[in-house]
């Protein structure tokens, strides 16, 4: 089954293009089919190209997905016309008395910002403990993770002396974890922030499984013992060219960046990256879709029961 967005929505011709199995809403409601609701918090200046990239992700699955785009900062946006967040964004105070199966909270580009200058701080600790009681299962991604371990763990905001960029090699640290099931023992994903994520520290401060890490990046995958929160550090959804943009951007802004590991062919920015995490990419949407979230969600969401069996 197809991901269900709407009609207008700039994905639509862009995943079809790629021979993506997408649906619009006005063909999905002629459909007797109860699709997973997934809200998506998309906190990336470049909103459309990062709807692009997770919609891409959460096609890959057998169940029809109907998306919710929402948006907690309500200033100006210097990379997303205002038409576009006001046609296809919803306000939180819209659905906060909805239950979905699952959310996706984005990474953003806040690495050497603390959390208390954060414009819409406030507003996103409300919306990680309002999905506690109204979320079958949460996926954060990036500097999504740091602010959720300090806003449900305490944990401090901790941030490397340098920016990691590249893609790195990790292992598997629960072969039996379902979220990492079908994948290899190692495997590649792609970094770039300056958030730092030590593994001895989650353990100590958190109750987290780590499923899969790296010796350069850090805990990558986590979970809850209750498989009610997924964590994932890196950013599987990045395009073949993210990583590039990202260094050529830093270069002009005279940031003087390093050129990302393991990321250009013969370490040369003037040859094509390839993706060699995708794979990696789909398996991972496509085992939370299934084992996180459908396998756990009640068929009737307004008569939710949080409680799930181990």
């Amino acid at each position: 089954m197809p991901i269900r967005i709407p009609d207008a929505l700039p994905a639509v011709d862009v995943l079809r293009e790629e021979n993506v199995f997408i649906m619009t809403s006005s063909r999905a409601s002629r459909q007797e089919i109860r699709p997973l609701k997934v809200l998506f918090l998309n906190l990336m200046p470049k909103k459309i190209e990062t709807e692009n990239q997770f919609l891409r992700l959460l096609s890959n699955s057998p169940l029809q997905v109907d998306v919710q785009l929402l948006r907690i900062d309500q200033r100006e946006s210097k990379n997303t016309p205002v038409e576009h967040l006001n046609s296809f964004y919803c306000d939180f105070e819209d659905i906060r008395d909805q239950n979905f199966d699952g959310l996706i909270i984005t990474g953003a580009p806040l690495g050497k910002v603390q959390f208390s200058d954060v414009v819409y701080w406030e507003e996103l600790q409300k919306i990680i403990l309002w999905a506690k009681d109204h979320v079958t299962s949460t996926l954060f991604v990036c500097w999504a993770v740091q602010a959720a371990l300090n806003i449900l763990y305490g944990v401090p905001k901790l941030t490397r002396d340098s920016k990691i960029s590249g893609v790195y090699s990790h292992k598997i640290t629960n072969p039996r974890a379902i979220l990492t099931r079908g994948f290899d023992d190692t495997f590649l994903a792609p970094h770039s922030r300056y958030a730092h994520f030590p593994c001895d520290v989650i353990r100590e401060k958190t109750d987290l499984l780590i499923l899969a890490e790296s010796d350069e990046a850090g805990a990558y995958l986590m979970a809850t013992p209750d498989k009610r929160m997924a964590f994932v550090t890196g950013h599987p959804e990045y395009d073949s060219f993210t990583l590039g943009s990202e260094y050529i951007r830093d270069l002009k802004a005279g940031l003087d960046p390093d050129i990302p590991e393991n990321y250009f062919p013969n370490n040369d920015p003037e040859q094509a990256p390839s993706a060699t995490w995708r794979s990696h990419a789909y398996l991972l949407f496509s085992n939370w879709l299934n084992y996180y979230v459908y396998q756990l969600t009640p068929y009737d969401l307004t008569t939710r029961n949080l409680t799930i069996d181990e």
